[in-house]
């Protein structure tokens, strides 16, 4: 199996890591640490499935100082300034390891603008560079959760955090005056849903559950109506007690860059899994993405309510387990 960059770095004496603990930051569940000492690994991780995947493994999560910090580039580019600026300060030793289609490179040339030239490894399509920990990142500090143009509270690295996603806009138009009392929004991002669903007639409770911290942070600014309960979990992994009368959900169709038609597929299950007999869902997806047989096999009835050409929604009723 080829070796990862961060293996590479440190088998081939390029790297060396000052004794200690390592944090890894956002690193996913496949992310190579056969290069690191096992007992020094702890993990910094706002992601659900992935934070869950290292704990089953037997991985501290990250608390205090470390030796060295590694630091997992995520797609936003604010994220990701902000992580660099927080391993500064918790770590003496910081490196910064991530993929060009994520903007490893571009971080690359803005590190090395403030800090001259740093020793690098590209391979794999990415990169990995490090550095002494440095005060030249105080103003990558990561922001407060603001109010964005569409009026919510929103920080980088959330799903739609520039404007309200039109598939969820439409979903909320198609929802019914009345909903049932016990209601979920699996994947409820920073809560666009939740003001739709609360508006209407009937609901009693509503849980909101999300995978990524930051979202869910924000949802619990946006939302503040005393009937909804917030999770940080894995959706398609949720067990709810008792059932839900409905859900709501605008699934993810992917973690990373590559569509993973998978996912929604398991959101789906998930939905027929946690509804009672008589519960009713009511989904979003983008037009393109191919549900339809896996709402068949979840469903008894299917119906698709709206098709405006970018976006359809569904209702489906009496799940089949």
């Amino acid at each position: 199996m080829s070796q990862s960059r961060l293996s590479t770095a440190i088998q081939d004496g390029q790297l060396s890591l000052p004794a200690g603990r390592v944090k890894l930051m956002r690193p996913p569940a496949t992310y190579d640490v056969t290069a690191l000492p096992r007992d020094a690994i702890m993990i910094d991780h706002g992601f659900y499935p992935d934070y869950r995947a290292w704990q089953n493994a037997a991985y501290p999560q990250a608390d205090g100082r470390a030796a060295t910090a590694i630091v997992v580039v995520p797609r936003a580019k604010k994220l990701a300034r902000a992580m660099i600026h927080d391993a500064c300060a918790t770590a003496d030793l910081v490196i910064v390891d991530g993929q060009k289609t994520d903007g490893v490179d571009g971080l690359y040339k803005d590190c090395r603008k403030r800090l001259g030239n740093l020793p690098t490894v590209t391979k794999g399509h990415g990169r990995l560079f490090w550095f002494d920990a440095s005060d030249a990142f105080a103003d990558w500090a990561a922001p407060q959760a603001t109010k964005g143009p569409h009026g919510y509270y929103n920080l980088p690295g959330v799903f739609s955090d520039g404007a309200v996603d039109k598939g969820s806009a439409l979903l909320t138009d198609c929802l019914p005056p009345k909903l049932p009392k016990r209601m979920a929004d699996l994947g409820a991002g920073w809560g666009y849903l939740a003001g739709g669903i609360l508006a209407r007639q009937g609901v009693q409770s509503l849980d909101l559950i999300e995978a990524e911290k930051l979202s869910l942070a924000c949802a619990r600014l946006n939302v503040t109506d005393p009937r909804v309960a917030f999770h940080w979990a894995d959706a398609t992994a949720f067990e709810a007690n008792p059932a839900y009368d409905g859900i709501v959900m605008n699934p993810p169709f992917h973690t990373t860059r590559a569509a993973d038609h998978g996912l929604g597929r398991a959101f789906i299950q998930a939905a027929a899994r946690l509804l009672t007999p008589q519960g009713k869902l009511w989904m979003v997806a983008n037009r393109h993405l191919p549900y339809e047989g896996t709402l068949a096999e979840s469903f008894r009835n299917v119906d698709m309510i709206a098709d405006n050409g970018a976006f359809k929604v569904f209702r489906a009723t009496k799940p089949q387990r």
